[in-house]
């Protein structure tokens, strides 16, 4: 195996991938916009037209592009939900998780008394309270994601947007608490099933109870622990994508 295999470093095509696809989840590339000509987007991105047309293949298989007589366009209204990390990097780079068109809506935010679990992933004593903030976004009339996320209780006094539910004040929440703390997310994981829909669920969603969807819950943290813990539920019709690197393996070097 090679010295380049063997540390995960990615191939030219999904590098590239990666850039585009990146620029549509940040709205840089918008919905149903043009893509230029492969030969002179290859020259710009400074790849050959062949490892442009394997990228671009890639993204047409995960729904952000299509293609047609007339050209290659960006998806209008992609069935594609951005992943925990697609969100926690977007927000890292732009300082908003929101996408182009995407709007949130908060609908409490507050501090109290965490279930259990939830006071044991950030090492809590009973009665302790904890952030807990709930939120859903959209874009026009779509749903998109209801999330609800809690945070450590000091938080509160170094970040006050924790406790509003101004839309202005959260999109870019991640940026704001690693600032005022000190503190930066190092590791984070994701964790991710379906299920039926429940009726705060359902309502949030605009779906009937009991439909199908795609539930998940994520947390992110450093040396100190926890910084972030949320859950969240997606339309059944919205898919997530995963990319990553893998270790070589002691017996691979």
């Amino acid at each position: 195996m090679t010295e380049a295999k063997d540390k995960g470093v990615q191939l030219p095509y999904m590098q590239l991938a990666v850039r585009i696809r990146r620029r549509i989840l940040d709205g840089e590339l918008t919905e149903g916009s043009r893509l230029p000509h492969q030969r002179d987007l290859a020259h710009a991105e400074g790849v050959a037209v062949a490892t442009l047309g394997r990228a671009l293949d890639q993204l047409q298989v995960e729904g952000y592009i299509r293609t047609s007589q007339r050209g290659t366009f960006v998806a209008n209204a992609p069935a594609i939900a951005a992943s925990g990390y697609d969100r926690i990097t977007r927000v890292l780079r732009t300082g908003s998780v929101l996408g182009e068109g995407e709007t949130v809506i908060v609908t409490s935010a507050e501090l109290g008394v965490p279930p259990l679990y939830v006071a044991e992933i950030f090492g809590l004593d009973d009665g302790d309270q904890v952030v807990r903030r709930q939120w859903h976004t959209g874009r026009g009339d779509q749903r998109l994601m209801l999330a609800v996320t809690w945070y450590p209780p000091e938080f509160a006094a170094s970040v006050p947007e924790l406790l509003s539910t101004s839309p202005s004040k959260a999109a870019g929440l991640l940026p704001r608490i690693q600032e005022a703390t000190g503190r930066r997310v190092a590791e984070g994981r994701d964790d991710i099933h379906a299920r039926d829909a429940d009726a705060r669920e359902a309502n949030f969603l605009g779906v009937k109870v009991g439909t199908p969807i795609t539930a998940g819950a994520h947390r992110l943290w450093d040396d100190l622990g926890v910084i972030e813990y949320g859950e969240w539920c997606l339309p059944y019709r919205l898919v997530i994508g995963y990319q990553y690197k893998l270790e070589a393996s002691p017996d691979q070097t």
